[in-house]
């Protein structure tokens, strides 16, 4: 139980030990099983963190330039006639997606591209898997991938200032993750988050 208590990502919020639902759950876990939670957590953090700029852009109507071609989406003016289709079967375009809500704006997304979105993450699950499993030797959550050269810094993953950028960045997934549970629930159940959000 030990080594739970110490696995990097524990921290003050919970009394500096695992909680108990983390503690049942890991009870008998090896060090490879903590490992695997570890870059559960980190990916689910990360792509929340996403979601949530992702939802907030949707939700707020701002819309982002398609520059290849007459898509109609401008900063704030999302409509027009000649719009680029999206899916050619359903007559969806890109400024019918720009229009609708975040979770209606899913909804909308042909199978052709839900396919191509699930291929693209498996080919980086694949990388991922592979440097982090069969290669060996890293640390939850480095994938090999740091164009920017912070693991290049004097200590590397050991260096405090990339420790503490580490334990921040799985702080934020956490509240990420909150978050989105919470928006998508108001956005399924009206009301149900009686705090501010977009």
């Amino acid at each position: 139980m030990a080594a739970i208590d110490e696995a990097f990502g524990i921290s003050i919020e919970t009394g500096n030990k695992c909680p108990p639902l983390g503690r049942r759950i890991l009870e008998d876990a090896k060090p490879e099983a903590i490992s695997w939670f570890q870059n559960a957590e980190i990916k689910h953090g990360r792509v929340a963190m996403i979601a949530t700029i992702g939802f907030m852009v949707q939700k707020s109507g701002v819309h982002f330039p398609l520059y290849l071609g007459p898509t109609g989406s401008n900063c704030f003016h999302p409509a027009s006639d000649a719009a680029w289709l999206l899916s050619s079967t359903t007559g969806t375009t890109f400024s019918d997606i720009a229009n609708a809500s975040p979770l209606d704006a899913i909804g909308m997304v042909p199978m052709a591209g839900w396919v191509q979105i699930l291929f693209a993450a498996g080919a980086f699950e694949a990388t991922a898997y592979h440097r982090q499993y069969n290669v060996g030797g890293r640390i939850p959550g480095d994938y090999g991938y740091d164009p920017l050269g912070f693991t290049k810094r004097e200590g590397g993953f050991e260096s405090d200032e990339l420790k503490s950028l580490r334990m921040k960045e799985i702080k934020n997934g956490r509240v990420a993750m909150m978050t989105m549970a919470a928006w998508v629930s108001n956005e399924m159940i009206p009301g149900a988050l009686p705090v501010w959000h977009p």
